[in-house]
């Protein structure tokens, strides 16, 4: 019975992902957020779990990347959509006013070409996610941004615009040149060759885990006095921590 404890946490976290995606195609984007977060939530303890119980399998593998796909990969792709949009004076639109004599009713779009970039995050997602199954280098540590992470860091945009009520930050994640540089560099992040560190805990020894007890307690200190500006930040110092950390390793 123990080995599916795991899977069923996976599968807590594939609902909170379809949830997540109905109200980022909705435009509820705070709503998409907070199941994205409970999705990734479910997502490390679904590991943890496997951990504990000594159940670790290969379906468990392959449901945890088919659980992100959907929580950390299609839906960052659908709100990029949704803020290229945004970033569109009358871009885009759905009229639904057009309905058909019948029971059914024409969807009429008006769609630019420019939101479905966004999805680039998806497809990039989907890659990082296919290497990350045939890896077995990536145990202790990861290779490339990990998609909850990226996931943390895209959602993040429109909580910024909701809740830090700043002119100057509004204008400058509502820029269309802003957005796609950001889907670029998201791509490019998912699926580079940097290697960051894990916040995988073999004990709770703070020698062996120095790094990770920095890295949290800097997180939560930015996470109080910034709100949500600090995720990007905190994403750019996982990175430089990173980095800065296999230097004075070698």
């Amino acid at each position: 019975m123990k080995r599916h404890i795991p899977n069923l946490i996976t599968l807590l976290n594939v609902f909170c992902g379809c949830v997540a995606t109905i109200f980022a195609v909705l435009n509820q984007l705070e709503l998409a957020a907070l199941f994205v977060f409970l999705g990734i939530i479910f997502d490390f303890f679904d590991g943890l779990a496997a951990r504990v119980l000594d159940v670790k399998s290969e379906l468990g593998l392959h449901l945890d990347s088919l659980a992100d796909m959907i929580t950390s990969g299609l839906v960052p792709g659908i709100v990029m959509f949704q803020l290229l949009g945004m970033s569109m004076s009358g871009g885009w639109n759905i009229d639904l006013s057009s309905q058909a004599t019948d029971s059914t009713f024409w969807v009429g779009l008006k769609v630019a070409p420019l939101p479905f970039l966004g999805f680039l995050i998806t497809l990039a997602s989907a890659y990082r996610l296919a290497k990350f199954n045939i890896d077995e280098n990536q145990v202790s540590s990861f290779i490339g941004l990990p998609t909850p992470a990226n996931a943390l860091l895209i959602l993040s945009l429109p909580l910024i615009l909701l809740y830090q009520n700043n002119d100057f930050l509004n204008g400058i994640i509502l820029n269309q040149w802003f957005l796609i540089g950001m889907t670029i560099l998201s791509a490019f992040l998912l699926n580079s060759k940097i290697e960051l560190f894990a916040l995988k805990f073999k004990n709770w020894s703070f020698q062996d885990n120095v790094l990770r007890y920095i890295f949290i307690i800097v997180s939560l200190v930015l996470l109080v006095t910034m709100k949500f500006l600090a995720v990007p930040v905190i994403i750019a110092f996982y990175i430089l921590s990173s980095l800065i950390s296999k230097i004075a390793a070698e």
